[in-house]
């Protein structure tokens, strides 16, 4: 089991930028993926970014792709999730997960899937 905590999150307007930080501790992973999702009120939780442990390859949500960067220091046991351009549609819970399980070619999607889970951070964007 591996803890996962986040922070860097906040209220900005529209065009702004956040980056937000998933410190683990615990053991950690070197396979499987590590990962951000959101959730908005009364919404679903969604995949925003992967990135595979092994080999490094990273996923984007389309609705994301060009604004947001997800990157890993493996020396800090630190996850990242660099948030530009941000529209008010990001607005959500923010969470930090990590699986020790992979597919071909890259991560699961579904949140399910996903066995380690941080307790989340707020993003508000306003217009």
């Amino acid at each position: 089991q591996v803890q996962l905590v986040e922070s860097g999150g906040g209220s900005v307007q529209a065009g702004g930028s956040l980056r937000l930080s998933c410190a683990a501790s615990g053991y950690t992973y070197n396979r499987g993926c590590m990962g951000w999702f959101r959730q908005a009120p009364g919404e679903g939780r969604e995949v925003v970014a992967t990135i595979y442990v092994n080999r490094g390859n990273r996923y984007l949500v389309d609705s994301v792709k060009g604004r947001f960067t997800i990157s890993r220091d493996n020396a800090n046991n630190t996850l990242y999730l660099q948030m530009n351009s941000l529209k008010p549609e990001d607005t959500a819970m923010y969470y930090c997960a990590a699986t020790a399980l992979s597919v071909t070619g890259g991560c699961y999607l579904a949140p399910g899937v996903w066995s380690d889970w941080g307790q989340g951070t707020q993003v508000t964007v306003s217009s």
